[in-house]
C-alpha cells in the first residue's frame, strides 16, 4: 500500500482517494480533497495559506528539522525485506514514533514556556486599567490602600466563620 502526499497541503493520501491533476509537461500533482485542488487552481501559495503544513513549519508552528521525518519518506518506497531486516524496522519505527512524540512535547513546551507570566501580566494590567469599575472613585481617593497591589491574608478561623454564618 502506498501512501502519497498531498502536493498543497502535505497530508497523506490513501489508496483510492484524493484527485490527480496532470499538467501538460507530464507533472502529477496529487491532492487530498477538492479543496486543496481549488486553491491550487487558483494559484494559492501553500506557504501563505495558514491550514497548510508548509505555513505551519515556515512559521515555527510545527517541527521543522528533525529527522524521523526523512525515515518517513524513505519507507515510502516499495522494497522486498527479509524477515530479519522487517523484524529490525518495525522495531525502529516503534522508537521513532515515540522519538517523535517526545520532541513534539518539548517543542510545544518550549513554545508555552513563557506564556503563564505573559498572561498574568496581561490581566495585572487589565485590572490596573479597570480598577475604577471594581471599587468607586471616591472610595479610592479617601483610602489609598485600596490601590494596587491588593494583598488579601484570610486565616483559617475568619474562613470557618464565614462558614458558620452561611
Amino acid at each position: 500500500m502506498r501512501l502519497e502526499k498531498c502536493w498543497f497541503c502535505s497530508s497523506t493520501i490513501y489508496p483510492g482517494h484524493g484527485i490527480q491533476f496532470v499538467r501538460n509537461d507530464a507533472k502529477i500533482f496529487r491532492f487530498c480533497r477538492s479543496k486543496c485542488h481549488k486553491n491550487f487552481k487558483m494559484k494559492r501559495n501553500p506557504r501563505k495559506v495558514k491550514w497548510t503544513k508548509a505555513y505551519r513549519r515556515l512559521h515555527g508552528k510545527d517541527m521543522t528539522q528533525d529527522s524521523t521525518f526523512e525515515f518517513e519518506r524513505k519507507r515510502n518506497r516499495p522494497e522486498r525485506y527479509d524477515r530479519n531486516v522487517t523484524e529490525n524496522t518495525l522495531k525502529a519505527i516503534k522508537k521513532i514514533d515515540k522519538i517523535r512524540v517526545d520532541r513534539e512535547e518539548r517543542h510545544i513546551a518550549k513554545r508555552m514556556k513563557g506564556k503563564k507570566s505573559q498572561e498574568q501580566r496581561e490581566a495585572q494590567k487589565e485590572l490596573e486599567q479597570s480598577i475604577h469599575m471594581v471599587k468607586a472613585p471616591a472610595a479610592l481617593d479617601k483610602e489609598p490602600s485600596l490601590t494596587l497591589p491588593i494583598k488579601v491574608k484570610v486565616s483559617q478561623k475568619q474562613s470557618e466563620e464565614n462558614r458558620m454564618e452561611e
